[in-house]
């Protein structure tokens, strides 16, 4: 190889290395310009045989090189050049809208399935939660001020009529004015929700005990208000009030807790690797969960504050609350070709 005995021969310069292989790097050059700004399209047949050749002789000339301790400048351009050449050559390259819909069919659905040991845990905790404030409120009802702000209550307590709690559950004389604004209470639903969810997220890294605490508040609150509408004879309007958008809403609480509990059972038990690696490799799970979490938080949002409002028949409030959460387990557990692959 005439290269070669070059390299190895008395009064090797960089002057002559260039002049042995500077042709081949100048046509690489060129051809990455041209794929990087018109694509592979661009490029003849002839072309994209050569890409290939092009780049290994590139690296082979990296090689010598650095085995021959060249000039710091010509180092560092073959160093560049090659790295450009593997990205464009052998690197994966989507468009923005192939990995958004890489992220929405496969690289989501599969981040939640990861977690669905810590996602039963998470809705196990909120249903401890519901049963304890139910059973408390349903014995003693002054229970209920102690797990129900005023302000989250909005006048749905023990000593509410029965008119007007059917009247907050859209069934009312006074359902219609209940229906104004109903834009500005959908912002302020997925406001607040979204708040609690990244919340109980951002707080996993503790061990996932606030986690634990958070969302076994949301199922304090959500006892307490059913055992205050069963005890009036309204336990199954007040189902189907909650069921249109709670199958979405209580499914993404359950799921930020479970990205949060993921990241805390990692920092707690991290295995062979060091905490802040496991940490580390917990959150990009976590993160791609969370990410859909706000997706599903806004559709519970539009669901309070529109679908609730406006569909008033308990029975279609049912129907779509069950077709909700069809949907999200048949997205996220039935699985798909290219998962496998």
């Amino acid at each position: 190889m005439p290269a070669q005995r070059s390299v190895d021969a008395p009064g090797f310069s960089t002057r002559r290395f260039r002049e042995e292989r500077e042709a081949d790097w100048v046509a690489f050059d060129a051809l990455l310009a041209k794929l990087e700004k018109k694509g592979a399209t661009a490029l003849t047949s002839d072309e994209l045989l050569q890409l290939p050749i092009l780049y290994r002789a590139t690296l082979s000339s990296l090689s010598i090189a650095r085995a021959t301790s060249l000039d710091k400048a010509l180092l560092d351009h073959l160093e560049a050049l090659s790295m450009r050449g593997y990205f464009l050559v052998y690197g994966v390259r989507e468009s923005r809208a192939a990995r958004l819909r890489r992220f929405i069919l496969y690289d989501w659905p599969a981040a939640v399935r990861a977690v669905w040991k810590e996602t039963i845990v998470i809705a196990l905790v909120i249903l401890l939660g519901a049963i304890t404030s139910w059973s408390l409120v349903a014995s003693n009802p002054e229970w209920y001020y102690n797990f129900v702000p005023d302000e989250m209550a909005g006048g749905r307590d023990p000593r509410a009529s029965v008119e007007y709690l059917r009247s907050t559950l859209g069934h009312g004389p006074d359902a219609e004015s209940e229906r104004s604004g109903l834009h500005v209470f959908a912002t302020f639903l997925f406001t607040h929700n979204s708040g609690v969810s990244i919340m109980s997220f951002a707080l996993g890294f503790a061990f996932g005990v606030p986690t634990l605490m958070l969302e076994y508040y949301q199922g304090i609150w959500l006892g307490a208000m059913l055992a205050v509408f069963t005890s009036k004879g309204l336990g199954v309007d007040f189902g189907g009030w909650l069921f249109i958008h709670g199958t979405t809403e209580l499914f993404a609480a359950a799921l930020s807790g479970a990205a949060g509990l993921r990241i805390g059972t990692a920092v707690l038990f991290p295995g062979a690797c060091g905490r802040l690696q496991a940490a580390a490799h917990a959150g990009r799970t976590a993160g791609k969960v969370m990410v859909g979490v706000i997706a599903m938080l806004l559709v519970a949002g539009l669901l309070e504050g529109f679908g609730r409002q406006l569909i008033t028949d308990t029975a279609m409030r049912y129907g779509i609350g069950t077709l909700m959460i069809a949907f999200w387990f048949g997205y996220y557990y039935i699985p798909r070709r290219e998962d496998a692959a």
